[in-house]
């Protein structure tokens, strides 16, 4: 194989991957979205739990009972971490990174389209 045929043939694998890139941004961006309203509802929860007079008065399972907003969104948020949200959300960076230290050794670059 010629200098000329290895030259296209990894602009062409430039191409496709800075494609792939570009594809999982929206995604990406969904699932930040998705975790950071999921977080801040628990934050708010957690805050309205602590600040009740009545949770330091009655059992835990009670004042979870009397505080539905934060139990629920506590347990979407657990539940979100078990289906692997942390690793929708940083893989996209993670493979752009690996992607990025390997081009660059060819002077090539994934972040122009």
């Amino acid at each position: 194989m010629n200098s000329l045929e290895q030259a296209e043939d990894l602009k062409a694998f430039e191409r496709r991957l800075t494609e792939y890139i570009h594809c999982l941004q929206p995604a990406t961006g969904r699932w930040r979205m998705l975790l950071i309203v999921v977080s801040v509802c628990t934050a708010t929860g957690a805050w309205n739990w602590l600040i009740d007079p009545e949770t330091q008065k009655v059992s835990f399972f009670t004042s979870l009972w009397n505080h539905p907003f934060f139990t629920i969104s506590c347990i979407t948020l657990i539940g979100l971490f078990f289906a692997g949200i942390h690793k929708r959300v940083v893989a996209p960076s993670i493979i752009a990174a690996r992607c990025r230290t390997v081009l660059a050794e060819y002077n090539m670059s994934c972040d122009d389209p």
